[in-house]
């Protein structure tokens, strides 16, 4: 299969393109395109044989559940056995927008897109192009971001090529996604909501909106072995090839104890790659050293974290030590990224 790659502007859309991409979805096949958290790997949200194809593409483990993607809050109303008075809360304060929402879902949703779960997990994101994509292919498009499974996400057009360059018929080039990281998803069929992956939208803001919500236990502590309600609780996640360790606690002893670590690997041969910050890359005499952005700005660190994942790929480091990044305010998001990305290896100084 030969993968075609359209560059599309957001702000001036080709629409036949989109109709192109749209027909492609229609009839069952696969469309990577641009979201504001990461490039998705669209199909069918309502086709069971279109779902299995993003899990074939992806090598992706069937009973990890695809999140489906809409345009109109109506449109999940059509699919929800119940909608929980919370959704539509939710929906009026963070839709368009990096927000996922799990309920019980009828039988329009097959057991395919959901990973054999009677819940389905629903986003309308906040992209152009993913809603005129949605909109034209007929409103639901499964969508799991546009990596092999396991891999860091794809935050570029050119990440996705690297991965599915001759596993599906498009990619939607829209250039850098926004936000770098995935949707939070709050789990709305608990008795008390609950947070199963953390990402912009915090728990905080979530409480402003609905009151108490509840953090998954399973979201900082090693994976859970049960049955996965959201995409990526269950699995390693995000990885780059090389081993990668996470590095926590005061900052002059995390800096220092990474220097040993380097130094340690440097001499038994290894190739180190060195994740600091814009505030302590200068204190890195080993390896290759890059800076995620400055502790102050938490977007950029969310943001850059998985393309840097994915240059020490290309450097070919055979280790890499990051520094661990508890800023206040998506800093659970941005470390449950790195613990699935470092198979939760840490060493705490």
């Amino acid at each position: 299969m030969k993968t075609e790659v359209i560059k599309i502007d957001q702000n001036n859309m080709d629409t036949e393109a989109l109709e192109r991409a749209a027909a492609i979805i229609r009839d069952g096949g696969l469309v990577a395109f641009p979201t504001e958290t990461v490039y998705g790997l669209g199909a069918d949200a309502l086709s069971a044989e279109a779902s299995k194809k993003i899990y074939a593409a992806k090598g992706r483990p069937s009973d990890n559940p695809l999140i489906v993607h809409v345009v109109e809050f109506s449109d999940m109303e059509k699919i929800a056995q119940e909608m929980p008075e919370e959704a539509k809360k939710l929906a009026d304060a963070f839709w368009p927008g990096p927000l996922t929402m799990i309920v019980r879902k009828n039988d329009k949703v097959p057991y395919e897109t959901t990973g054999g779960m009677d819940t389905v997990a629903v986003r309308m994101p906040n992209h152009p192009v993913a809603l005129e994509l949605i909109r034209r292919s007929g409103g639901y498009i499964a969508a799991p971001s546009a990596n092999t499974s396991g891999k860091p996400s794809p935050t570029l057009a050119e990440h996705v090529a690297f991965d599915m360059d001759g596993r599906i018929p498009m990619i939607l080039d829209g250039g850098p996604v926004g936000i770098g990281i995935e949707s939070t998803i709050v789990d709305l069929t608990e008795e008390i909501p609950m947070i199963l992956r953390p990402g912009y939208i915090t728990p905080k803001m979530l409480e402003k909106v609905i009151g108490e919500v509840k953090m998954d236990p399973g979201i900082i502590a090693s994976d859970s072995l049960q049955k996965p309600k959201a995409p990526g609780m269950k699995y390693k996640h995000y990885a780059p090839k090389a081993d990668l360790i996470l590095v926590d606690g005061e900052e002059e002893k995390v800096v220092a104890k990474i220097n040993a670590l380097a130094k340690e690997a440097v001499l038994l041969g290894k190739k180190v790659g060195i994740i600091g910050t814009d505030e302590t890359i200068d204190r890195y005499p080993e390896g290759e050293v890059v800076s995620i952005g400055a502790r102050s700005d938490e977007d950029a660190i969310a943001k850059h974290l998985y393309k840097l994942l994915r240059d020490f790929d290309e450097k070919e480091v055979d280790i890499i030590y990051s520094e661990s990044f508890a800023t206040p305010r998506i800093g659970q998001a941005i470390m449950n990224r790195l613990l699935k990305a470092a198979g939760h290896q840490v060493i705490t100084v």
